[in-house]
Formats: C-alpha cells, structure tokens, sequence
C-alpha cells in the first residue's frame, strides 16, 4: 500500500490513540491554550498548520493532514503556514507563497515538493534551484520567479511569521485550532510511537478542540 493511502486508511479506520482509551484530550499534556488568543472569523473554525517542507516529521505527517482535511464540514478550514529563520526556509517560505498567489499551490504540488525533498534527495537551495524543482511540477517557471520576487509574497512570509510567533509555535509540524489551542504529534507522545499513530492522535486532538469551539467552550 502507498504510503498515502496507508494514511488515508487509517483515518478511515476510525484507530483512536490509546492515549484516549480512558477519556479525551488533556489540556497541558495534548493540547495548549493561547493566551491572548489569536484573532478568529465569527461561525467560521480555521485549523492552521505550521510547518516546513525539509522538515521529516511534517513530511510523514503530511498525508495523514490531506486525508483529514478531504473531509472537512463546511464551517471548518485549513490553513498551512510555512515557517522558518533560516535563509534556506525562507526561500521555501517564498516558494510557498508565490504558488499560492499563481493559484498553483495544488495538493499535488505540496506533496510534490514534499516528495522533491525527502524521496528524491532534491536540494533547491538557491532561487534557480527552486524555480527549476517547481518547473517540473508543472509550474511556469518564468511567471514563477517574476511572482518570487514580489512585494505580497514578501508580506505573506512576514505574516506568516508574526502569527507563528504569536501562536508560540517552536516545533513543527503544530496545530492551532480556532485559534484558542495549540496542538501537534509531539504533544503528548509516548516513548516508541510511530510517526502514523502520533499524526493520529494530532488529528483526534483537533477534532476535539474543533467541537469545543463549535459548542463555545473554553476548556
């Protein structure tokens, strides 16, 4: 089985973390609370994920996240945020946001960049490398680097940032729900976990948190 499909038939298989045999989530060992919260849309809940693309656990958690988000109700988003201080992960943040602003950030794209750096051994250190890995995903190259080196580009990584920072986000991949809980598959995790049943439990914490905020609490 693919290693997509692997994940996709997990989720689907309802396999609840056994962490949470003996009741759910718990603030401070799962999930944390933001205080100040961050700002949120009324009757909307957005799940935001941090990551970033040389990081091996987001890249194994990845499939896990678009399998869930498939089946997301209608009041529930997601929202992937790249993040990083290194001149590296900035320049993967821009190449980030310039195929989002393209409209070419699909989900074959993501995970063909994911795949790109951990499967094939790509490097794309440099703004040629980055424009020619984005090339042969179908990209075009030539709008692509006009739209790297544009001023909204320079203002999503600078957004991207603060909100990662506000989030208190110092480890990836992280999860802010509604933007009141901060969770991911590090928190909670137990010794000889793998990478499937923490991504897992991550993703059970969410739907969690998401009912909480759908009811309007605050625990």
């Amino acid at each position: 089985m693919k290693r997509r499909d692997a994940a996709a038939a997990l989720i689907a298989a309802g396999m609840g973390p056994a962490a949470f045999a003996q009741g759910g989530p718990v603030e401070g060992r799962h999930y944390a609370r933001l205080n100040p919260a961050l700002p949120a849309t009324p009757g909307r809940i957005e799940v935001v994920e941090f990551f970033f693309y040389k990081c091996p656990h987001c890249y194994a958690f990845d499939p896990q996240l678009q399998a869930w988000a498939q089946r997301l109700p209608a009041d529930v988003s997601l929202r992937r945020v790249p993040v990083g201080q290194q001149a590296l992960l900035k320049l993967h943040q821009r190449m980030f946001y310039a195929l989002e602003a393209m409209g070419a950030l699909t989900p074959a794209v993501h995970a063909g960049l994911f795949d790109a750096f951990h499967r094939q051994g790509v490097q794309a250190h440099d703004e040629a490398g980055v424009v020619a890995l984005v090339g042969r995903l179908g990209v075009d190259p030539t709008q692509f680097k006009q739209t790297l080196a544009s001023f909204g580009v320079q203002t999503k990584m600078a957004q991207g940032n603060k909100l990662a920072e506000a989030a208190g986000v110092d480890t990836v991949p992280a999860l802010v729900v509604a933007g009141r809980w901060r969770t991911g598959p590090g928190m909670g995790a137990a010794p000889g976990q793998s990478e499937a049943v923490l991504g897992q439990q991550a993703l059970a914490v969410v739907d969690f948190l998401i009912r909480q905020a759908r009811g309007g609490k605050t625990t």
